[in-house]
């Protein structure tokens, strides 16, 4: 049976959708936020993902225990994730207790911030930026991104610093919660086996009390300077590099010739780089991958190699931008496709991808696209469009960072 597309509006703003297929034996729920490190102060980095944390703290009905053992009993897999454009929050569970799901997922967005649980929650978060910074791949991610968007809002780390969140009060945060977390940025999707009328019933009963227009995002222009660095790190055994240059955004059509583009060029197998550093033994690992994002974007590629090896795996990667758009074929393109095509239907199999999808597509873009309309814009990409696209964003790294052992 087809999937069944319904959304409403509610009176203050809220925005309801889902993707409604009877024969679905799950159901999932989730809440998708037009916030993320973007969008906050400098001087807050990383309170969108603190607040996260302190979702599942409670409410002013519940405790974390309440919130923990709502969702056990009636079998719900629920989480969250923060990123740089959004904060979402969601649960999995079967289609009878979907409504259960939706009530305790829409308590989480009107948070206690009590004073204990935020001076708790604190620690933990310090805790996970330490591990982090442990991780060498992690760094030179973080460290290339800030080099990238050197001065910009996208150069925020999504988890802040020790500075920040060390700084970071309960006022702030609740300020920050007050100005973001407004019905209009905000978006209730299901997808699965869903009564879409009992759930907008629910929506307008549990969130009658949300009120406020918030702050919307400022879109600032961006345009990245050379930079180059290396990040001596105790805890790393090899070289890890990063190669940075300018994309699409994520609402600009050619975002499907860029992903083909990135696809083509460092796949996990069968790609350029793959055959040209993995196989041959030069890297351990080599990837490539396009990053759309709100107003902006980037590819980037990802090195992991001996640090004896790093020049070369450079000069490697360079040729092999520099002649991607000459070399590329239909097979190119074909194998591109199918790689595709199989990734997405592997995430619209379950309602809970198709969720994610949904809570995705409404809090970037706007507007509603099927899966299957986006796979026939794939399927319809030429070798003349993935070439245009090249020459419109042509691969020339133009932010170069790499971690190495100290």
């Amino acid at each position: 049976m087809p999937v069944n597309y319904r959304e409403t509006v509610l009176t203050n703003g809220l925005r309801v959708a889902a993707e409604i297929d009877p024969g679905a034996h799950t159901a999932a729920v989730g809440v998708f936020v037009r916030t993320g490190a973007r969008d906050e102060p400098a001087a807050l980095m990383g309170v969108s993902h603190f607040l996260e944390h302190m979702m599942f703290k409670g409410s002013a009905t519940r405790t974390a225990t309440d919130v923990n053992e709502a969702f056990t009993a009636i079998g719900a897999d629920a989480n969250a994730f923060t990123s740089s454009e959004m904060t979402a929050y969601h649960a999995h569970s079967l289609p009878e207790h979907l409504e259960g799901s939706a009530s305790l997922v829409l308590d989480l967005l009107r948070p206690a911030l009590r004073q204990a649980d935020f001076d708790e929650e604190k620690g933990v978060i310090l805790e996970e930026i330490a591990m982090y910074d442990d991780n060498p791949f992690w760094v030179v991610y973080e460290r290339a991104i800030e080099a990238y968007y050197q001065g910009h809002p996208l150069a925020h780390r999504v988890l802040g610093t020790r500075e920040s969140i060390t700084a970071l009060t309960r006022e702030q945060m609740h300020g920050y919660f007050t100005s973001r977390y407004s019905p209009g940025s905000s978006v209730l999707v299901a997808a699965g086996n869903v009564n879409f009328d009992a759930l907008v019933t629910l929506a307008s009963r549990e969130t009658a009390h949300w009120n406020g227009a918030g702050q919307r995002r400022v879109l600032t222009p961006h345009r990245p300077a050379p930079a180059r660095f290396r990040h001596p790190m105790e805890k790393a055994t090899r070289a890890y590099m990063l190669m940075m240059w300018p994309s699409v955004s994520s609402t600009d059509p050619a975002r499907y010739a860029a992903s083909v583009c990135a696809q083509i060029l460092g796949d996990s197998g069968g790609s350029r780089l793959h055959w040209s550093l993995v196989e041959p033994g030069i890297a351990e690992e080599a990837d490539a991958g396009f990053d759309g994002r709100d107003g902006s974007g980037e590819c980037i590629v990802s090195i992991a190699c001996e640090v004896e090896a790093l020049e070369r795996a450079e000069d490697i990667v360079r040729r092999e931008c520099a002649g991607l758009s000459a070399s590329i074929t239909e097979d190119d393109l074909t194998r591109a496709k199918a790689k595709i095509a199989t990734g997405v239907a592997l995430g619209g199999e379950r309602p809970a991808g198709r969720m994610r999808r949904l809570g995705g597509v409404l809090t970037t873009r706007g507007t509603y696209m099927t899966l299957e309309e986006e796979m026939d814009l794939i399927d319809a990409l030429t070798v003349k469009d993935l070439r245009e696209h090249l020459e419109a964003y042509p691969y020339q790294p133009v932010v170069v960072g790499c971690a190495v052992p100290a």
